[in-house]
């Protein structure tokens, strides 16, 4: 079974039915208090309450609770964007665009880091994911890179710049605002 039950919302995002909801925070919950190891089947029932057996009346696996993850990723890093977006200017420059992108992106990643390592390592299980929800997450990206051969390549600097963050691999002292900086200038420059 898939986890598909879901309502429309206006930008034709599928949100998920208020016990696809419950479970997905219960997830979330495992998944930020304990990390992606602890995050089975059983974990996020005994958080629901329930025995992990009541569970798959909902969920069919482990994959389908990590796909309503990865749904939450993109809604999350997707609204982060637009809410960055909304405090520019009326006609802001294509580099200031991308950079206020760039931060809210960077800037939620790091407050979710094992929630965006999930939705970010491996095969994206597009599948399991509501429809519309990928492109509508990448939008202003594609809009502001200028296509999507450009947001591709924006979006590569973005994930590199933050994994690597992540991850600690950066020397101390590294001025990562400045290096943030810089990559945003070289993907807008000459495209203003």
């Amino acid at each position: 079974m898939r986890a598909t039950s879901a309502r429309e919302e206006p930008d034709g995002r599928s949100a998920p039915s208020p016990r696809l909801a419950s479970i997905a925070a219960a997830a979330l919950a495992v998944l930020e208090e304990e990390g992606r190891d602890a995050l089975t089947m059983r974990r996020v029932a005994a958080r629901l309450g329930i025995r992990a057996p009541s569970l798959y009346k909902h969920v069919d696996s482990k994959d389908a609770i990590e796909a309503l993850l990865i749904a939450e990723a993109l809604r999350g890093i997707g609204g982060a964007m637009r809410a960055a977006l909304a405090t520019l200017p009326r006609r802001p420059s294509r580099r200031a665009s991308l950079a206020a992108l760039a931060r809210s992106y960077r800037s939620w990643a790091l407050a979710h880091p094992d929630l965006y390592r999930l939705a970010t390592e491996g095969e994206l299980p597009r599948e399991r994911l509501p429809a519309g929800l990928e492109a509508w997450s990448a939008e202003p990206v594609v809009r502001f890179a200028a296509g999507e051969d450009r947001a591709r390549a924006t979006w590569a600097f973005a994930h590199g710049m933050t994994i690597l963050e992540l991850d600690g691999r950066f020397p101390p002292g590294a001025d990562l605002d400045a290096a943030w900086a810089a990559g945003v200038g070289s993907l807008a420059r000459g495209r203003d």
